[in-house]
């Protein structure tokens, strides 16, 4: 099962970024280079909370995809825990965790996923998957990270 784990430093205390990440529309905002965009069924504006659906229409690989998310688990500031619902995945488990460090908060998303197709999934992940989920989880921590250092 591959899992990836991205860390981003953020000069903002764990109950603001623990917010930002949980906001639907900071979502939005934070991950519009895919296009992405909040589609229904689930929640369209506000925060998230433990037992929520969520749902993202974006571009990856040159396709637009639609996935839904539950929220599992929430712990603030600490902690919240989705998994996929309706995705091409087998399952995905995406943990957001948020700790306090250097008068900041070290922001620390850690993904483990299950490809469909067998040992062509496999192979796609290690072909591309691997490398798209790292670029993709960096890239919205670092629109994250601007949107929660401006305010």
């Amino acid at each position: 099962m591959p899992r990836i784990v991205v860390e981003t430093w953020i000069a903002a205390p764990p109950e603001q970024v623990f917010d930002l990440a949980r906001n639907v529309d900071t979502h939005s905002e934070s991950a519009s280079f895919s296009h992405e965009r909040i589609v229904e069924p689930g929640r369209l504006h506000g925060l998230l909370e433990a037992g929520d659906l969520i749902t993202f229409e974006g571009v990856h690989f040159g396709m637009r995809q639609r996935v839904t998310a539950k929220i599992l688990e929430m712990d603030p500031p600490r902690v919240f825990v989705d998994e996929l619902v309706r995705s091409a995945f087998k399952h995905l488990r995406h943990v957001h965790a948020f700790e306090p460090q250097n008068g900041g908060t070290l922001m620390r998303d850690t993904l483990e996923w299950t490809s469909p197709f067998g040992i062509l999934g496999r192979l796609g992940d290690r072909v591309a998957i691997v490398r798209h989920m790292t670029w993709f989880v960096t890239t919205k921590q670092n629109a994250l990270k601007r949107i929660a250092e401006k305010t």
